[in-house]
Order: C-alpha cells, then structure tokens, then sequence
C-alpha cells in the first residue's frame, strides 16, 4: 500500500497544463503523455510474480488522475454508497469510461509510442458500502437502489460493506486496513471482517470468471 501525498492536491491542475496544443495533431499527442503516465510507471508490476493484484484508489470524480488511472487498469471495481445519487454517478462512469477508451485508442494510431497498444479495462463490478443494516439486512431503500444499480447491466456484488464510522475511522487514524487490524472482541468488528473477508473471496471468482471469458473470445 502506497499512501497518498499532500503534495497531489493539485495534481490534476498540473496535468491539465500538458494538454492542449497548437494543433490537433499535437493535442492527441499530449493527450496521450498524459493519460499514460501512470500505466507506463507501473509497467514493470505485470511481468512481476510479487504482486497479485494492483489497486489504485481513485478519488470520487471523472479527473485527469482517474482517467489515468483506468488507463492503467485491466478491470474496474466501482465502490459506491447504495442512494440515489451513486445510482445516477454510476451510470455517468459508465458512459464516460467508454469515451476514454474510444478516444485513447483512436488517439494511438496519430502517435508512433512503441510501448503503448490499445487499452480495454472491463468493469468488473459494483461493491456497496456505507450501508445501513436493519435486522441484518440494507434498508429497503438500500435495496431499492441495489436493484436498480443491478438494471445497468453491471455485475453488482453480493457482498457488501456495512457503515460504521467508529471501526473505519480507527482504522484510519491508525494506518491499518480493518480487516488486519485484528480482532478486539466487537461481535460488529467481527461481523464486519467477515463481511470484507467474504468480499474478497467473491471478488478473486468475479476475477477468475471474468479472465475465463475473455480468453475464451480472444
């Protein structure tokens, strides 16, 4: 886990600067110096047996710093809160992801980058958090946006991460993820473990089936 920096705050200022040029046919190419960045730094971790998986944490909006980032990226895992307006940022991802990828591939054939090719980051799934239990179960209108998230056509994970603003928080202040933290005696902690264990079990076969299919219609 690599932690952030104070000094990214106005990273995607930064990079705004490198766009833009003279001509179109500069613009792409700055386009792509920027938007490959990331993947290009990151490069060397594909043919590397120490890594299982790379996450890039991205903030909630559609910046430079996210599009580079699913430029970076095989898959897409969308975290977002079960109310109506993730629903509504949901579907606009979505949508915008598609023009990245048809601009970044129809902008590679104006530049002559050996190390570049063309990018196809699949949406692997939705995985609900901050949800608000009762009885066990998301509030009905938890449910509700549940579904409709599901009418997206995304894969939308059983698994989901429950609110509890005293566990995450800690977790937090602390510098450690919850589900290493370690159990104390909470039956919630516990609860909550399970539940991000659980997760993570159904991401790794969403993964595995996902890798499946394409090799199948490669």
């Amino acid at each position: 886990m690599i932690a952030s920096h104070l000094d990214l705050i106005n990273i995607d200022l930064e990079l705004a600067q490198e766009l833009g040029g003279a001509s179109l046919k500069q613009n792409k190419k700055n386009f792509l110096k920027v938007h490959r960045r990331l993947k290009e730094g990151i490069q060397e971790l594909q043919n590397s047996s120490i890594y299982d998986f790379v996450f890039i944490d991205c903030p909630p909006n559609f910046n430079i710093v996210t599009k580079t980032a699913i430029v970076a990226s095989s898959h897409l895992l969308i975290p977002a809160r079960p109310d109506y307006l993730s629903t509504i940022g949901i579907d606009y991802l979505i949508r915008q992801h598609k023009k990245l990828v048809r601009d970044y591939n129809e902008y590679i054939g104006f530049d002559n980058h050996q190390s570049d090719e063309e990018i196809f980051p699949r949406i692997l799934g939705v995985i609900f958090n901050m949800v608000q239990l009762y009885s066990g179960k998301p509030i009905s209108a938890s449910r509700l946006t549940i579904q409709q998230t599901k009418k997206l056509g995304l894969y939308v994970f059983e698994r989901y991460i429950r609110e509890n603003k005293t566990l995450h928080s800690e977790a937090v202040q602390y510098g450690v993820p919850l589900a290493l933290k370690g159990f104390t005696g909470s039956s919630t902690e516990k609860y909550v473990i399970e539940e991000i264990e659980a997760f993570v079990d159904e991401f790794e076969n969403q993964i595995e089936e996902k890798e499946a299919f394409d090799d199948i219609f490669e």
